[in-house]
């Protein structure tokens, strides 16, 4: 049986767990080849035993240039296109806009902005005519989340960006399009920096803002990001795909 993404060579930044990862599987599912990548090579190993087949995962600091290159002369030289590019390497912290520091803002940007706009700019020589990128966003973007304001700019920077690609790669065919989850559940919750009490609460908090009352699911993102992958959204271009079960848009 044939799949969505049969022949197709798929990129993913921050492809070892959450989001990242269930969309990895997803497209290895539908008959991709996807390179994955991340900064932690245990995670790595990890992701590739349970992706099992059709995956090479590339070590990999979006922040830093000479990775991305190195990234992109594995790919040309494994496979030697690209199809679709998922820009999903992120992080987020918690910090109230009084105590932020300009350590805390320069990580964040350099990592979701920064990040985002060179993955994709190294990768145009390579990208097919016809392709589709795919950058993580939030929902966050349309929130005023106490404590969020530097993640929050970060995230409506890539919502910019993608209105702007799909203008200047238009003439290539390849489109361009944001998805915004809402909360979900995945490692990231981890990583703004709170005790495993204080982090359980804030899930709870955030499901309950959710109109479907519950937090999302990781596969459910991968779903979504198959969608604007595939010639299912052959139409779509300098969009945004909401996913927060209603959280925003209620």
């Amino acid at each position: 049986m044939s799949g969505k993404l049969d022949g197709k060579v798929a990129v993913i930044t921050g492809g070892s767990t959450g989001i990242g990862l269930a969309t990895a599987e997803k497209f290895v599912a539908e008959g991709a080849y996807v390179f994955i990548t991340g900064r932690r090579q245990a995670e790595l190993d990890q992701a590739v035993k349970l992706i099992g087949k059709n995956v090479t995962a590339v070590q990999s600091d979006v922040v830093k240039l000479e990775d991305l290159d190195k990234l992109y002369q594995i790919v040309a030289r494994e496979k030697g296109k690209i199809d679709i590019i998922v820009a999903n390497a992120g992080i987020g912290r918690l910090v109230p806009t009084a105590e932020a520091t300009p350590d805390h803002f320069d990580q964040i940007f350099n990592i979701n902005v920064r990040g985002v706009f060179f993955t994709v700019q190294k990768a145009l020589k390579l990208l097919a005519d016809g392709g589709s990128i795919v950058l993580i966003a939030s929902n966050a973007q349309y929130k005023g989340i106490p404590g969020f304001a530097v993640y929050s700019a970060t995230k409506a920077a890539l919502r910019s960006f993608a209105r702007t690609w799909a203008a200047e790669f238009k003439d290539r065919s390849i489109r361009v399009n944001t998805l915004s989850p809402g909360p979900i559940d995945t490692p990231i919750f981890e990583s703004v920096g709170l005790p495993a009490d204080q982090v359980e609460a804030i899930k709870q908090s955030f499901a309950s803002q959710v109109p479907l009352g519950r937090m999302g699911r990781p596969e459910e993102m991968a779903n979504a990001a198959l969608f604007l992958a595939s010639s299912d959204s052959s139409f779509t271009t300098g969009s945004d795909l909401v996913a927060d079960g209603g959280m925003s848009q209620i």
